[in-house]
């Protein structure tokens, strides 16, 4: 995602093996056929890195000095796609787990409302 106008992303590592059979959809369909196009629309840098016998992973990188890893094994180019453009989509901002259900910037005084009132 685009924050004031700046992509977040700043790098892309794809990470594979030449022997594995978990990485044999990011070695075959997606290097040959897609990563090109996807490295030509995205203003970013893409790295492809090669790890013998560990299973393929996507890792980026964001303006933040925060990154986001995502395994792709056994997964068909279209995924690959698909969990690459998430990651270029993506803020990079860490995930909170939010203490209530509701967020509210002015809390009610007498309480949050439900349906199950017992008088």
């Amino acid at each position: 995602m685009a924050l004031r106008g700046v992509w977040q992303l700043q790098k892309l590592i794809m990470s594979y093996c030449d022997w594995g059979g978990s990485s044999r959809g990011i070695r075959y369909a997606f290097m040959e056929s897609q990563l090109p196009a996807f490295k030509e629309k995205n203003p970013l840098e893409v790295v492809t890195e090669l790890t013998r016998g560990h299973h393929p992973y996507l890792k980026g990188f964001y303006r933040n000095k925060n990154e986001r890893v995502v395994c792709v094994k056994n997964l068909t180019s279209e995924d690959i796609l698909l969990h690459a453009t998430r990651l270029r989509n993506a803020l990079g901002r860490k995930v909170i787990k939010l203490k209530m259900r509701h967020v509210i910037k002015h809390p009610s005084v007498q309480g949050t409302w439900t349906t199950d009132t017992k008088f």
